[in-house]
């Protein structure tokens, strides 16, 4: 499965079961770019990121996923267009400021960066982002348990076998993927989701790997944990916290060296 299809059919369930991004990431991106800025939300999935900037700014989404783009909700200050991260319809120096939210590592990274510094202006910024594997438990406490049976299915069961290679960017927390500008310092973030165990069934269930698992064994790969995650879990309806970690790059586009 190509990773086209595979966002096609997860679009309802990603709008269901992803984690949000929290609200520091935005303001924080609000301090970066000046009022009346053009913002380019490359891979706008579900459009999260886009709908909280169309209410500073004009937003320009894109995604080459029709089934992301049609649950999109719309808004007056956003312009949907499906095309490729790579090749676009953005106007030359046009963009103050490229967001890019858990998708960097599917693109052709160089054809990709060249459309970055095509579209911005001098003065344009690039900001992405991947959240790594989310753990449970609260505040001081991981629940070892469930996380183990999290990680088995992770590591054990999908592993490199159903994890497409450029998972290994993520597991790296974007430290190795190719990003040809100087990195500027950033904070630290994280997002935080509570969770029933049918929730976290459901965000377990977007996993790409589990998707291709299916495909390949006509089987979900999930099953083979579920027994022992709920008996780790207690009562179906009782609430955990995950916690994923952010994992930001951001830069000034004038500082690319391809």
């Amino acid at each position: 499965m190509n990773y086209v299809d595979h966002f096609n059919q997860s679009a309802e369930q990603y709008k269901l079961f992803r984690p949000s991004y929290p609200q520091a990431l935005f303001d924080y991106l609000l301090t970066l770019v000046p009022s009346e800025s053009h913002i380019w939300d490359c891979a706008t999935g579900n459009a999260q990121a886009a709908l909280f900037l169309a209410e500073s700014f004009k937003v320009t989404a894109t995604d080459i996923s029709p089934a992301q783009l049609e649950r999109a909700p719309r808004h007056e200050s956003i312009d949907y267009i499906r095309c490729s991260a790579e090749n676009t319809p953005i106007p030359a120096h046009s963009i103050d400021l490229v967001t890019v939210a858990q998708a960097l590592h599917w693109f052709n990274l160089e054809a990709f960066y060249r459309e970055v510094v095509r579209v911005t202006k001098p003065e344009g910024l690039i900001v992405a982002w991947c959240y790594s594997l989310g753990k449970i438990g609260n505040s001081k406490t991981l629940d070892d348990k469930i996380n183990a049976l999290i990680t088995k299915l992770y590591n054990q069961i999908l592993g490199d076998e159903y994890w497409p290679v450029q998972r290994h960017f993520i597991d790296e927390e974007y430290q190795t993927i190719p990003f040809p500008f100087q990195k500027m310092e950033t904070p630290d973030f994280h997002i935080e989701k509570k969770m029933t165990f049918d929730d976290l069934i459901g965000y377990l269930n977007t996993w790409s790997a589990v998707k291709e698992y299916i495909v390949r064994n006509e089987e979900n790969p999930v099953e083979l944990i579920v027994d022992e995650l709920m008996t780790a879990w207690g009562e179906p309806q009782a609430v955990h916290t995950m916690y994923w970690p952010l994992h930001l790059l951001a830069a000034k586009v004038t500082t690319y060296q391809g």
